[in-house]
């Protein structure tokens, strides 16, 4: 907790620590997301956060607003109610004045958005960074397994492999409950399969602590999970080729041959109608094709599965 973390939670702490109920999906983000920072810390500083942001933001457009004196720029034409030429009179001032909320709603209530917003998309990273990596994860605790280790040593192993990502962190958590809080393995299972974004993760650990509870065969249990995402992991790269397949050829097909023949075409039309400055042209160039690739980049690079 820096300087300014310890600030917002001197000055709101208490406040916020009240109203843990009314942030419930924030906090269990907040715990998916594996945020160091307390609910009460975090939640303070959004709430200052978005507040300095919004003063900062309303003074620097009120004093634009005053000093150019944007609202003198506006003009009536025709008739006008006899209201609204009283009010021109204090155009300036009423102008900044909403100037100046306006600003303050919209930048703070933007700023206090990313803070709620932001421990959720963290999460969701994670879910499919640990989606990605937990089959090469369990091939791990397999092999570990049949070497004849026992689980909570496997886990501490894991969790010191940084190879498999997010799938590492969530086997170090297990560990840290069972060396630190003493915990035994079914209730560290139990804490981390609840708190983990990953639903695979949550049915791989959940499936653990019923074959530990009950007294199975858990090399085996490993085992048949190890062959089980391993035939899902082929399956779903499979399946992006193939999308992947479907969009190159729709890429080569509008933004390739469609635009050249819409650029040929177009060519054609104004040499023969004597037309100098081919407007159609310079969209489908200057603005058709560059943002017509960003959005097949973008689309590709959503759909990519994490590494």
């Amino acid at each position: 907790m820096n300087s300014f973390e310890r600030f917002c939670f001197n000055l709101l702490g208490m406040r916020m620590k009240a109203r843990r109920e009314q942030y419930s999906q924030l906090r269990n983000d907040l715990i998916s997301a594996r945020l160091k920072t307390p609910f009460e810390v975090y939640i303070s500083t959004a709430v200052v956060s978005s507040i300095i942001v919004g003063l900062v933001a309303a003074l620097g457009l009120g004093l634009v607003t005053w000093f150019l004196k944007i609202p003198n720029l506006i003009h009536y034409k025709g008739e006008v109610p006899a209201t609204m030429l009283f009010l021109n009179q204090y155009g300036l001032l009423l102008g900044t004045i909403f100037a100046v909320v306006f600003s303050l709603l919209v930048f703070g209530g933007i700023t206090y958005a990313i803070f709620i917003v932001y421990p959720s998309v963290e999460a969701g990273n994670r879910r499919r960074n640990i989606d990605a990596s937990l089959p090469y994860a369990i091939n791990y605790i397999t092999s570990m397994s049949t070497a004849g280790i026992t689980p909570a040593e496997i886990f501490r192993l894991l969790g010191d492999s940084p190879i498999y990502g997010e799938s590492s962190v969530e086997a170090r958590y297990i560990a840290r409950e069972i060396d630190i809080f003493g915990r035994d393995l079914i209730d560290s299972l139990r804490i981390v399969s609840s708190s983990t974004p990953s639903h695979r993760m949550k049915e791989f650990l959940q499936g653990a602590m019923a074959s530990i509870s009950s007294g199975g065969n858990l090399t085996d249990y490993f085992r048949t999970k190890a062959n089980q995402y391993a035939l899902e992991n082929r399956q779903t790269q499979k399946l992006f080729l193939d999308t992947l397949a479907l969009i190159s050829e729709s890429y080569v097909t509008a933004m390739v041959a469609g635009t050249l023949f819409l650029i040929i075409l177009q060519s054609i039309m104004s040499v023969i109608g004597g037309d100098s400055k081919p407007i159609f042209l310079y969209v489908v160039i200057y603005l058709m094709i560059p943002f017509g690739t960003m959005m097949f980049i973008i689309m590709i690079s959503s759909m990519t599965p994490e590494t």
